[in-house]
């Protein structure tokens, strides 16, 4: 998995867990340690996943590029059942240059509220678009 903005790779991995939800393309969750984190700032934004718990939004911020708000997302402290994406982040393809998929590029999900990656292998219909809201 590779995350780039703004010519910068901020995150490269191997180790991504994928995550798996009703109707949507799948998420991965990138370690910290594979991750540019000097890049990520905390946004003050919070949601609730009545699954995962409360995630932490993190925002982009790459020199000569501004700040791509909320691009990044993560669970400081999840449920125990999720308790292994602890100390990993997921990035809204929509809201970064590019991602990739063991070199295949990346389509994110419609709309903008679940952020699955979507590839060649991966097949819809998916939650998020217009008229989606009711799955």
């Amino acid at each position: 998995m590779v995350v780039v903005h703004a010519g910068v790779r901020v995150a490269d991995t191997r180790r991504a867990l994928r995550v798996l939800e009703t109707s949507h393309p799948p998420v991965f969750y990138i370690p910290a340690d594979d991750t540019l984190l000097r890049h990520l700032v905390r946004s003050g934004s919070t949601t609730f996943c009545e699954w995962k718990g409360v995630a932490t939004y993190w925002s982009l911020a790459v020199a000569d590029a501004g700040i791509s708000p909320d691009a990044a997302w993560s669970y400081e402290s999840p449920t125990p059942e999720f308790a292994s994406i602890t100390g990993h982040f997921a990035f809204y393809p929509s809201r970064v240059s590019g991602c990739w998929v063991n070199g295949e590029p990346v389509r994110a999900q419609p709309g903008d509220f679940y952020a699955g990656w979507i590839t060649a292998e991966v097949v819809g219909p998916f939650k998020g678009g217009p008229g989606s809201g009711g799955w």
